[in-house]
């Protein structure tokens, strides 16, 4: 389930500062939002995996903090993210 090197690559180099800016909020944000749709994909063709299932409520939790940090510090940069990686805007 989890990202391959090269992906996780391209999402830094996207959304990221530099290259190298791996710890900033919005990466953090892509790379969550990208093992979400992953972990969803997978949800609907294993119907009873609840434990793959809590996975993603952690990783849905965790998206959503951040996303509320980055609202609260960032509102420009939080507009053109949720925009690019086409998340709804609820918090």
């Amino acid at each position: 389930m989890a990202l391959d090197a090269a992906k996780k690559q391209e999402i830094v180099k996207k959304f990221g500062r530099n290259e190298n800016d791996t710890g900033s909020t919005a990466v953090q944000i892509a790379l969550l939002s990208t093992r979400i749709a992953e972990l969803t994909e997978h949800l609907k063709s294993f119907k009873k995996d609840h434990s793959s299932r809590l996975g993603l409520l952690k990783l849905v939790g965790q998206r959503r903090r951040l996303m509320r940090y980055l609202k609260r510090t960032d509102k420009e940069g939080y507009a053109k993210l949720i925009a690019e990686l086409g998340i709804r805007d609820n918090i």
